[in-house]
C-alpha cells in the first residue's frame, strides 16, 4: 500500500524505519509546513516496506512516501 504525504513542506522528522510493523494511525512521519508540524499517519496496519523519502527532504501533495505491506 502506497502512503501519500497529503500537504507540501519539509520532512522534519522520520517516526519508523525500514521492517517496522504499524498499525493504522500510527505516525510514519512529521512534516513542517508553514511553521507547523503536521504527523502522516499510516492508513492501515502494515509493514514498512520501502521509505522514499528523507529528513530534511521537500515532499509535495500527492507524492508516494513510503510503501506498506
Amino acid at each position: 500500500m502506497k502512503v501519500f504525504a497529503d500537504i507540501t513542506g519539509t520532512v522534519w522528522k522520520l517516526e519508523v524505519s525500514l521492517g517496522q510493523r504499524v498499525s493504522e494511525g500510527d505516525t510514519l512521519l512529521i512534516v513542517e509546513s508553514m511553521k507547523m508540524e503536521i504527523p502522516v499517519a499510516a492508513p492501515a496496519a502494515g509493514l514498512v516496506q520501502e521509505i522514499f523519502v528523507a529528513e530534511g527532504e521537500i515532499v509535495e501533495d500527492g507524492m508516494v512516501i513510503m510503501q506498506l505491506g
